[in-house]
């Protein structure tokens, strides 16, 4: 199997520029997931092998949630490929939101996947939602790490800006580690470049 930067390379999914990620922060460097997942095989592919790590490493997992609007496809994926249900969290009011007739169990046992954790700070927004209504999180995973947060298997360590807690396991296929900027602090915007969300823009 090709390794995950050739497959993102490949899909033109590896994106250089001037970036604003969902965190906030600013980047050179942008991954692009749906170019990745708008192939079903590819996206098959991915999910089986990221599952394979989750099913190793012995953790139950009743339900797959993922945040809207990233990490859907690699969540349905992934929950396939773990013969588990699937849901997802929206945002209302600036508030991720349990919708759509969606309902947890108290006790159940539920994985956060997103495409690409940064902070993981939507991943986290997801797990309070579901938190709220007893659920348990057992993990979190992705298809990608940008690095800040340390994934099973890792050496590198987490960064102070990760917003994952520390005492759950978090799975991705590998680490992405680029520079990131706090929007302030961005020397692409000293440069005089605007950074952009790829969407905004037709991209």
């Amino acid at each position: 199997m090709k390794s995950l930067e050739d497959i993102y390379r490949d899909a033109g999914a590896y994106l250089e520029g001037h970036f604003l990620l969902s965190s906030g922060k600013h980047s050179q460097f942008y991954l692009q997931s749906a170019k990745v997942l708008e192939n079903p095989k590819t996206a098959e592919l991915l999910a089986e092998k990221l599952a394979k790590m989750i099913k190793d490493s012995g953790l139950k997992v009743d339900t797959v949630c993922s945040p809207a609007l990233g990490g859907i496809l690699a969540g349905y994926e992934l929950a396939r490929a773990l013969d588990a249900r699937f849901i997802f969290t929206e945002r209302v009011d600036k508030v991720m939101t349990l919708r759509r007739g969606f309902e947890v169990s108290e006790g159940e046992n539920i994985l956060i996947c997103e495409d690409i954790i940064t902070t993981g700070g939507s991943a986290l927004e997801a797990a309070r939602a579901v938190e709220m209504s007893g659920a348990n999180i057992t993990a979190y995973a992705a298809l990608a790490n940008r690095g800040l947060c340390q994934r099973q298997g890792s050496i590198s360590e987490a960064k102070s800006e990760c917003k994952l807690p520390k005492n759950i396991p978090f799975f991705a296929l590998d680490d992405f580690i680029f520079e990131i900027y706090d929007a302030e602090n961005c020397p692409l915007c000293v440069d005089g470049s605007k950074a952009y969300k790829p969407g905004s823009r037709g991209n």
